[in-house]
């Protein structure tokens, strides 16, 4: 953070004509034409591009994101039919080295529809396989994976079995119970992460993984202090985590709490994490994916009290009802635009018509008075926030067609959902130059990426 950094002939958003920006010691100290720097300030010029604040992805999964990137990948765009799934698998099967475990993500049902170990161990017989929903939800193992995580002698509500008692393979919101029971991935490869969130001008990510134990931070703190992660890093973790010290290098964030659509919880079990989010001075973030999930959100947040800074994760159908609510607690919600232009089209042959016009709201919760921030939840989309930006500027799902007309917005407000304020004198230098004035957020590229005034990613050749 030491020393200066000197941004010339930008445009910056609120200041006509072109400036630079100058920042000292982590911090924007300077807006204006003709600024001086001492002699040995680095210096970059914009030649007239815009200068927009560093992105913030607000819901990410890190670990799951780096791991996604060695994983195989089992829906579509990559996979649409059951011969393609099959041919995936079994490449994959015949890459990996001997008693290796296969990991495949991204799976959705109208590809060979549902899976269970034996269909797995069709194609699969003779190594450990688990493959991961595109929700995130569910993992199928097959029966070498069932046998190595030691699941048939486990008594888990997460496994479930049939009428004769043998486990399906199909284990459901099980990602801390295989934690426990895996040996730990050797191909997450976290500075790639960074370098790849670097070049797409992020700054900064929430991991909103509800992490139960200190240990399984300790991958993230290390790269972040290492500089593997270039970004600054904010988890959630569970209620388990809700009173222990940050790991050094990590920031706390809001603590999860997730609503499960397949079991709901009762409301004074989620009214209880809220008060112990609460009573360690922390926020509270709830999963809702659903109007259910959210309506027993919000009868929660009237028993346990809201608080600044309490959010709503998802946020996938808001009902102008529950969005009276929202504003009346004081609740931001966290969205995924995104999901718009990579699942749209399903979404419109799926979704029930009474929830389509509240889908991924963002401009018409604003206009409510709903603070509302957007994120990739990647892996689940792609890591990258322009694309969330794009989709709330356009609305348009993978074939073309407009899903939430009237939620279109200008491409500066999409911005803003992305970021943690403007570009101002006495703000973070975590900045983000552009190649060309900002109109079009499809066509965007970035030529420098700045963290509290450092440079943390510049292209090189």
């Amino acid at each position: 953070m030491a020393g200066s950094l000197l941004i010339r002939n930008a445009e910056v958003a609120g200041h006509a004509g072109l400036v630079d920006v100058l920042a000292r010691d982590g911090r924007i100290v300077a807006i204006g034409p003709a600024l001086t720097a001492a002699d040995d300030a680095p210096t970059i010029d914009a030649a007239g591009a815009s200068v927009v604040p560093g992105l913030h992805d607000h819901h990410i999964h890190l670990m799951a994101t780096a791991a996604d990137a060695a994983s195989v990948r089992l829906g579509p765009p990559e996979v649409v039919d059951r011969s393609g799934f099959e041919r995936a698998l079994t490449g994959a099967d015949g890459r990996l080295p001997a008693g290796a475990w296969l990991r495949a993500t991204a799976y959705h049902h109208s590809v060979a529809g549902d899976l269970d170990r034996d269909g797995l161990d069709a194609l699969v017989p003779d190594r450990p396989v688990r493959v991961q929903d595109r929700t995130g939800a569910r993992w199928t193992l097959n029966s070498a994976g069932v046998t190595a995580a030691g699941i048939d002698g486990l008594d888990a509500p997460e496994v479930e079995r049939d009428p004769c008692g043998r486990p399906t393979g199909r284990i459901h919101r099980g990602d801390a119970l295989l934690r426990g029971r895996l040996p730990a991935p050797d191909h997450v490869d976290l500075a790639q992460l960074g370098t790849q969130l670097a070049a797409r001008g992020v700054t900064a990510v929430t991991d909103t993984t509800p992490y139960t134990s200190l240990s399984d931070l300790d991958r993230l703190a290390a790269a972040v202090r290492s500089g593997a992660l270039p970004q600054r890093v904010v988890v959630t973790g569970g209620p388990e985590l809700a009173g222990k010290p940050v790991p050094p290098g990590l920031e706390w964030g809001p603590v999860k709490l997730v609503i499960d659509d397949a079991s709901y919880p009762s409301v004074d079990a989620i009214a209880d994490g809220i008060a112990t989010a609460h009573r360690h001075d922390r926020c509270a973030a709830i999963h809702c994916v659903t109007r259910a999930s959210l309506a027993l959100a919000v009868a929660a947040w009237d028993v346990a009290g809201a608080r600044p800074g309490d959010r709503v994760e998802h946020g996938s159908v808001v009902p102008d009802d529950l969005a009276t609510d929202l504003v009346r607690l004081g609740l931001t919600v966290v969205s995924q635009p995104g999901f718009v232009a990579e699942r749209g089209d399903e979404y419109l042959a799926e979704v029930d018509a009474d929830d389509l016009p509240f889908l991924y709201r963002c401009r018409s919760l604003l206009a409510l008075g709903v603070p509302v921030l957007a994120s990739t939840d990647a892996p689940y989309t792609r890591p990258d926030p322009w694309r969330a930006i794009a989709a709330a500027v356009e609305r348009r799902t993978p074939s073309g067609q407009i899903l939430g007309a009237a939620e279109r917005m200008p491409v500066q407000d999409a911005l803003a959902l992305c970021t943690d304020g403007p570009v101002a004198v006495g703000g973070p230098a975590d900045l983000c130059v552009l190649s060309a004035p900002l109109r079009d957020p499809t066509d965007v590229e970035v030529v420098a990426t700045i963290r509290a005034g450092t440079v943390i990613w510049f292209p090189t050749g």
